[in-house]
């Protein structure tokens, strides 16, 4: 089938998909922009998502799409506002002992699991169990293990004691969703698959039914602790290409996506969808990356993998990838960390000076231009995910680029969970491009600690630096900001230098939403924060029941 038969077949399944949801779809009515409107309950958002989730248990999801779920389902002990603060969710208060040592939760006594059981101290308690069990298979049993001991120390109060000084401990124990102690106690959580797929949690929505590949439907929980959602139902569709999101955003089979700059510059300018579309483009906390399997003899050379770094034009990626809607990433934070280093720059696009470099690392140029490594041309594979337009241009430009220096690249574009299964955490990869979303606390220990190389851990390159190792624990245990930022920037330094990956750029967040959607007020921590918050109003509902 020619490529736009498919496209148009995929826009055939939505509705499909959207009606098997529960509900039927009708035109989208577009409220006045002077309007004065009051928020209602009820209708559907559809969003767009270009990856199937993994696994609907936070304990065991390591990738942003299963979390984008999991984000609505469960509760934790605190989350970010607003202004990026640490404030009460499931805790109504804590208190941290003058030595920084022992932490106390007290929590809220409204809130009910989504099957009507209360969650109390105990369920805190058995998620920590669970994150520090060995043989779960988790990638943030780090963030735990400096725990000495705790304790329910009633229904309501839960107390950690760490060893020492822990000082992302607010935001990792407080950040932690918490699992049901009565539907998973005494069960192996890696083979709990009712439960993995089918989740139970204290969030605003709860779950409703997932079909692999397809979609995912919530639905409010009428009993949520706070108040219930104004949108009453939220569904992810999986459409691994943008450029087919973007065709069903247009043709009302989604309300939102995010964009990538090419239709944020061209056809989101145009007056058609802007009268339908709100967009939005605010400072990201991810940036893109080549990252190098050090395992491989080919990457273990500094000045080679700088040599490769120096052929790639970073810059030319930004203005044209990224439509100047972005900026070189130059080490592990982005400039929205306060741990940013600002002293680090990008290294230059600077060809001739890749190539003496290739040769100082060991490696020799034949008459014809080709790159040598003892009698071998030097060639390698870069794999990226299907469906990130800007992941896919990428490679080919570096790709091209690497050509000139005398390096045959071949790019590979897997769907993402394969990708993720059966290469990343297998570790059966030469080069990756692929994206990190940084916590708000600048804590790296997970991805640069050279303890942090297992199969389901985040140092899947196996990058290994002793004293990388040791700012990172120096930095968990000081809790003066300053004295922080200097630890910080230093790792921001090594980590750029060592090169473990190309850090290619930082990209601006771009979405679209129906104008129809209320209540959405960009701030510092973007527009997700209140989304509890959004509502449609009456008479512009558009899924009906």
């Amino acid at each position: 089938m020619k490529k736009n038969g498919m496209a148009m077949l995929r826009l055939l399944v939505a509705g499909i998909l959207i009606a098997g949801c529960g509900g039927r779809s009708k035109k989208d009515k577009i409220p006045d922009p002077a309007g004065s409107y009051l928020p209602a309950y009820g209708d559907a958002l559809v969003k767009g998502t270009i990856a199937d989730p993994l696994n609907l248990n936070p304990v065991l999801a390591s990738d942003s799409a299963s979390h984008a779920v999991i984000g609505m389902i469960f509760n934790s002990l605190l989350r970010y506002d607003k202004n990026l603060k640490l404030i009460g969710e499931a805790a109504e208060k804590w208190e941290i002992s003058r030595d920084g040592k022992v932490i106390t939760f007290q929590l809220k006594k409204n809130i009910k699991w989504q099957d009507g059981k209360p969650l109390t101290a105990r369920d805190v308690k058995f998620t920590l169990e669970t994150y520090l069990n060995p043989k779960v298979k988790t990638a943030y049993g780090s963030n735990y293990r400096d725990i000495e001991e705790y304790a329910a120390l009633d229904e309501y109060t839960f107390q950690a004691r760490y060893r020492e000084p822990f000082v992302p401990a607010l935001e990792k124990l407080g950040g932690m969703p918490i699992l049901p102690e009565h539907l998973l106690r005494g069960r192996d959580i890696n083979t709990a698959d009712d439960f993995n797929c089918k989740p139970v949690g204290s969030g605003p929505y709860k779950f409703v039914s997932w079909r692999r590949a397809e979609v995912v439907q919530l639905a409010a929980h009428p009993g949520y602790f706070e108040k219930p959602p104004y949108i009453s139902r939220v569904i992810y569709r999986v459409v691994p290409d943008k450029s087919v999101q973007f065709m069903e955003l247009q043709n009302g089979s989604l309300d939102m996506m995010g964009l990538t700059p090419y239709q944020y510059q061209g056809e989101g300018k145009k007056a058609g969808f802007t009268a339908r579309f709100n967009k939005y483009r605010y400072s990201s906390d991810q940036y893109t990356y080549l990252a190098f399997n050090l395992r491989k003899p080919i990457f273990q050379n500094r000045k080679f993998r700088r040599a490769l770094a120096l052929a790639i034009d970073k810059k030319a990626l930004v203005n044209g990838v990224l439509e100047g809607l972005g900026q070189e990433g130059t080490g592990p934070y982005t400039p929205s960390s306060w741990a940013y280093n600002s002293k680090v720059k990008p290294i230059p696009y600077d060809p001739g000076r890749a190539r003496n470099l290739f040769v100082e690392s060991g490696c020799r140029y034949r008459p014809d231009g080709t790159l040598m490594r003892g009698s071998k041309p030097v060639e390698f594979t870069i794999l990226t995910n299907q469906g990130n337009r800007n992941r896919e241009q990428t490679a080919t430009i570096i790709q091209s680029q690497l050509k000139e220096v005398g390096i045959t690249v071949e790019v590979r574009i897997i769907a993402w969970s394969a990708l993720l299964s059966e290469f990343v955490n297998k570790r059966k990869f030469d080069a990756l491009i692929m994206g990190w979303s940084l916590a708000r606390d600048p804590d790296l220990y997970n991805v640069w600690h050279s303890s942090m190389t297992g199969e389901h851990e985040f140092n899947f390159v196996s990058y290994s630096n002793p004293e990388i190792d040791r700012l990172l624990i120096k930095g968990r245990k000081i809790f003066d900001r300053e004295k922080r930022i200097k630890i910080y920037n230093q790792v921001h330094k090594i980590i750029a230098a060592d090169v473990p990956y190309v850090f290619l750029f930082v990209p601006d967040s771009l979405m679209a939403v129906h104008r129809r959607v209320m209540g959405i007020k960009p701030e510092l921590a973007g527009i997700g924060y209140n989304f509890t918050e959004w509502y449609v109003p009456k008479g512009f509902h558009k899924y009906q029941k």
